[in-house]
């Protein structure tokens, strides 16, 4: 058994998709609309062949509740500590918020914690 994708309700999709396109390097397909229910999604694939669906709805926006918005964090394995620090200083170089530096945690892993373009939380580990 394996987790088909995740999802997360987003205000800005496109500018959700350039951020996970530009940094992870997701493959994204077609934006998929259904203006009956003002519903708009984008499926990103990733090497792994993990997916994240990008989703927006008329309502959801800078007035909805924290609570309906996102996720507690999403972790991107990137491969090597090398690879943390070089995306981690990358990232914050670009503008975008480095919760945590990368480190050795306590339960063992070598990871950074950075904010995408919403402030959802995204580890970026080995």
């Amino acid at each position: 058994m394996k987790i088909e994708h995740v999802a997360i309700w987003v205000k800005d999709i496109e500018r959700m998709k350039e951020f996970y396109t530009h940094y992870f390097g997701a493959e994204c397909n077609s934006l998929y609309v259904n203006e009956k229910k003002g519903f708009a999604s984008y499926f990103l694939t990733f090497s792994s062949g993990s997916r994240l669906e990008l989703m927006n709805k008329v309502g959801i926006n800078e007035h909805s509740l924290p609570e309906h918005l996102g996720w507690a964090h999403v972790a991107f394995s990137v491969g090597s500590k090398e690879e943390v620090d070089r995306l981690t200083k990358k990232i914050g170089k670009d503008g975008y918020t480095v919760k945590g530096n990368p480190r050795i945690t306590g339960d063992g892993y070598y990871e950074s914690v950075i904010e995408d373009p919403e402030g959802n939380v995204v580890e970026i580990t080995i």
